[in-house]
């Protein structure tokens, strides 16, 4: 938990010396009429017609009213509106909205903030402040000055129809705290808070919409718990308080309302309570009063009572008759009025109405979409989930390699957004339970080890639809029967009091709501990439009582966040887009998938433009991409380090103690060291395919159209090569010669051959080791060899149309010819992958090899392995690791520091890490579609521009 100190002040913040100038200046000039006039804020509807606004007008130039409170529409009509009405009054208009979460409680094309019940799950009061700060920004930007929030009542009643996830909870304390909060973050940025609904709506089981519900607790109760939050706020400077319509018989016998007692207003809200600012009405068309009064009617009642503002009049013209009769006659005295007008036109001071100005139009809708909302949205529902049963630790999954996981969404608002979050971490299956289809999806996670249960609810408003219906809790039922279950709750945590059947899983995260943020939080709590501190706000029976919340480990695999978390400037982020649009319209490559990550969590994630510049589908996230020669150290070389660490292999080892068919040959004496930093003066490479070749297509006497004996190593669709012809590639390459021993020249060949050690070490194919090893541990579920065998076609990234080879498109098959010739697991090419599994090898490099609470090197050897070994020799390599240029150009921009290390590959990829900034970056591509002859992604230093833009959005 978090908390934040403020200052304390003893009255609204609004009344000062110039607020009072200013009001009694423009009283002086104000008629009876026209004050009567000030006390009324009636309803506006910017999605209503024009004779809405019309009368809207009347009201105004004939009545004088004071406010709007506005509701439904949009924006910019909302904006449009507000303009034209200012302009038709002589005092300015007070605007006010329900914002309880922002503008979206009411509008449409605007950000929606978690509502204040996920808030309070989170416990920290400087989340709340920026809440309130987030909430007077939006407002400001749309000509609203008060917001009828915070809600102030404890909601002790968990069968209360109204307020419910409104409320931040039911603990006095924290309704308290983080009610302050928001309201100094609203006050503090020019907007009027209102404390609501006095004396307290959270008791009860009625809705004052409907009917006029009833609070049956003594006056040292409610003193004590209801009034608790309004005694923090008022020391605070809360600005106003509305009065809500309940019957209350502690503080009023007569079953008189309470926004119509005069007992509850002035003697307890002003004298007890001592509150000097604006007291509101809650709206007075609800049946709460409106069963009870005709109009005008219960307006006058609800002034003599000590209210200021008469909110939602259903009759003004009706309204204004009774105040001016009761004037008349004495009941209510001109200067009680003058009080009442005296507030408000305080509160329009404060509010900036003495310098009105319209609203400005342009660029509405991004402004009140702002980036800095997303943010603290994504902050809220981070902190807010909440693990409530966690039975033997089950959470986090460590041990990913032995989990089959599924994904079973249910509700009534079911989505994809759990699934999606899911597979960034592993590989999942997902159905949806439809009701009707209970036996089907059973059998179809039978075999799961682990079945991750998504509850989906309507996130429209707070209302809707959370407990399980009796279809959906039998199969619940069912499926824990013959499942392990981790079941997600996207909804009201009332819900899980209703249906205990849930709290019989494994573990049970409760996020609150149904959005995708929530969604990423529960899957990041699952795998381990974040901690789970939320806590209940509301008591979910006996055992799980408000302020409940088990805390997970957090396994330091990545996670999904913003640049501003970790010191990046998003702006200066996003001009990445730019220029991998600028390669695609170049033609430098079909499209690419970017990821950038820093201290663990990865702040940008896009992917762009086609698989093939004729493709009708966009590249996705969890496309596959040949990686090229990053298999070096994405393969061979975590396999050469296992050995180092292990002691089977020292870098001064020479290739004849591993390979007894090197001794003999100038390859014999080779060092392991010299051969992995390309120092050991081995060719660059050599083009086995050409001599297979007659007539320049591929030779009958080597290959085969079909699988048949002795022709079973696949090259490419409907193409197989001789088995002995991997014989042949390792005799040519002992057999080649040696140039320049010790002296830097960047080849392939060296890695044929450390394959074959890593293979014969450890009797095992490559592909087989590096899956066991590495990328089933790491979750790396698309990273490995052999896509076609484990992903359908259209997963797969094409890379060159093959006019001189296999005559074919290469789509699933290693682009790298001599790799193709291996069978497509080569030393130095054949892995695939996407960005996301890449950019986790890469995290794990730079956290010293330890990834997902599993060490995977020992401490040291990332290190070792990643130092410019010979940087005396002018070579810049580390071991197996590429190294920045020492000079002029080279795979990294002149930002990189000396300590980043990584490697690029030949289809246009490149994998960095920066442990000096805390980097890793990832760029994929096909450069090569749709022929490697196209070098324009080089040319136009897409890849280290990239670079050099992550490095300038580094904040100081």
């Amino acid at each position: 938990m978090m908390t934040a100190s403020f200052g304390l002040c003893s009255q609204p913040f609004y009344q000062g010396d110039d607020a009072s100038v200013w009001a009694d200046s423009t009283m002086k000039s104000m008629t009876i009429q026209q004050k009567i006039g000030q006390l009324f804020m009636v309803a506006a509807y910017s999605n209503r017609n024009a004779a809405h606004e019309r009368e809207l007008t009347s009201l105004i130039e004939n009545h004088h009213i004071g406010g709007l409170i506005f509701f439904q529409g949009g924006p910019v009509r909302q904006a449009r509106m507000t303009n034209r009405l200012q302009a038709k009054s002589d005092v300015p208009l007070m605007i006010g909205m329900d914002a309880e979460w922002d503008l979206a409680m009411r509008l449409d094309s605007v950000t929606q903030l978690p509502w204040p019940m996920t808030l309070g799950a989170t416990n920290d009061s400087s989340l709340a402040y920026e809440y309130g700060k987030t909430i007077a920004r939006h407002c400001k930007r749309l000509g609203v000055h008060f917001n009828f929030g915070p809600v102030l009542d404890i909601n002790t009643n968990p069968d209360n129809p109204i307020i419910g996830v409104r409320s931040f909870g039911e603990d006095v304390e924290r309704v308290s705290r983080l009610s302050v909060a928001y309201t100094l973050g609203m006050q503090d940025h020019g907007v009027l808070a209102c404390g609501k609904h006095f004396p307290g709506h959270g008791d009860t089981d009625q809705d004052s919409h409907k009917t006029l519900p009833s609070v049956h607790q003594s006056y040292p109760r409610l003193s004590e718990v209801e009034w608790a939050p309004y005694r923090e706020n008022f020391k605070h400077g809360l600005a106003s308080v509305m009065v809500a319509h309940l019957n209350v018989p502690s503080l009023d016998r007569s079953g008189t309302p309470t926004s119509l007692s005069p007992i509850v207003v002035d003697s307890l809200l002003r004298n007890e309570l001592g509150f000097d600012g604006l007291a509101f009405t809650d709206a007075l068309n609800m049946r709460g009063v409106s069963d009870l009064y005709p109009p005008g009617e219960v307006d006058l009642r609800a002034l003599l009572a000590g209210n200021d503002v008469l909110l939602f009049a259903e009759d003004v013209p009706a309204a204004v008759q009774k105040i001016t009769a009761a004037i008349a006659s004495g009941k209510l005295s001109e200067k009680e009025l003058d009080l009442h007008v005296r507030r408000i036109l305080m509160a329009k001071y404060g509010a900036g109405l003495a310098n009105y100005s319209p609203i400005a139009v342009e660029n509405i809708i991004a402004d009140l979409n702002d980036h800095d909302s997303r943010v603290l949205i994504k902050q809220i529902y981070d902190q807010a989930a909440t693990v409530v049963v966690n039975k033997d630790r089950i959470l986090p999954l460590q041990n990913l390699e032995n989990e089959k996981v599924t994904v079973v969404n249910i509700g009534s608002r079911i989505n994809n957004n759990l699934a999606d979050a899911a597979a960034h971490y592993s590989l999942v299956e997902s159905f949806d339970f439809t009701g009707a289809n209970a036996s089907e999806v059973l059998k179809k996670v039978a075999l799961s080890d682990l079945v991750i249960v998504g509850y989906f609810t309507d996130n429209t408003n707070p209302w809707r639809r959370y407990v399980m219906n009796e279809e959906e809790k039998r199969f619940i039922q069912r499926l824990l029967l013959q499942n392990r279950v981790v079941f997600v709750h996207f909804a009201n945590p009332y819900g899980l009091k209703s249906t205990p059947e849930i709290l019989e899983s494994e573990a049970v995260i409760q996020t609150y709501q149904n959005t995708f943020d929530a969604a990423l939080s529960a899957a990041q709590i699952i795998f381990g990439a974040r901690e789970a501190s939320g806590t209940l706000p509301v008591s979910i029976g006996v055992l799980m009582p408000s302020n409940h919340g088990i805390p997970t480990l957090d396994l330091n695999r990545l996670r999904y966040g913003f640049p501003e978390e970790v010191g990046m400037d998003a702006t200066t982020l996003a001009r990445i887009d730019a220029e991998v649009q600028r390669a695609i319209r170049a033609k430098a490559t079909p499209g690419a998938q970017v990821v950038v990550a820093r201290r663990g969590v990865i702040v940008y994630e896009r992917s762009f433009g086609k698989p093939m510049y004729s493709s009708l589908e966009t590249v996705k996230w969890d496309d596959i991409y040949d990686i090229a020669s990053i298999t070096k150290i994405a393969a061979t070389l975590p396999m050469v380090m296992r050995m180092y660490d292990e002691g089977k292999l020292e870098l001064n080892d020479e290739l004849g103690k591993f390979l007894p068919e090197t001794i003999g040959t100038n390859k014999e004496h080779l060092k392991v060291i010299d051969v992995l930093t390309h120092q050991a003066g081995l060719q660059a490479w050599i083009p086995f395919y050409i001599e297979t070749l007659e007539a320049q297509k591929p030779s009958n006497t080597y290959y085969s159209k079909s699988l048949k004996e002795g022709y079973t190593i696949q090259v490419a669709k409907d193409l197989y090569i001789r088995d002995d012809y991997r014989d042949t590639i390792y005799d040519l390459i002992l057999k080649s010669p040696l140039e320049n021993p010790g002296k830097y020249k960047y080849s392939d060949l060296g890695y044929y051959l450390m394959k074959k050690i890593v293979e014969q070490t450890y009797r095992a194919p490559l592909d087989v080791l590096v899956q066991e090893f590495l990328y089933r541990p790491l979750g790396a579920w698309s990273m490995g060899f052999h896509p076609r065998e484990r992903f359908s076609l259209d997963k797969i990234i094409p890379t060159e149309e093959d006019r001189y080879f296999r005559y074919q498109l290469i789509q699933g098959f290693v682009h790298d010819q001599g790799a193709a010739m291996m069978g497509g697991v080569g030393g130095h090419a054949g892995v695939f992958s996407n960005a996301n599994d890449l950019a986790k090898l890469m995290q794990m490099y730079l956290n010293d090899g330890e990834y997902g609470g599993h060490r995977y090197f020992r401490p040291g050897t990332i290190e070792l392995f990643t130092k410019c070994a010979f940087c005396e020799n002018k070579n810049r390599r580390g071991i197996g690791f590429d190294k920045p240029q020492l000079e002029g150009a080279g795979p990294a921009c002149d930002c990189a520091s000396p300590k980043s290390f990584g490697h690029t590959g030949f289809t246009g990829t490149i994998a960095w890490v920066d442990p000096s900034e805390d980097l890793v970056y990832i760029f994929l591509s096909n450069r090569v579609y749709p022929d490697a002859e196209n070098r324009a992604l080089i040319s136009m230093n897409i890849r280290t521009n990239i670079q050099e833009i992550i490095y300038d959005s580094l904040l100081p």
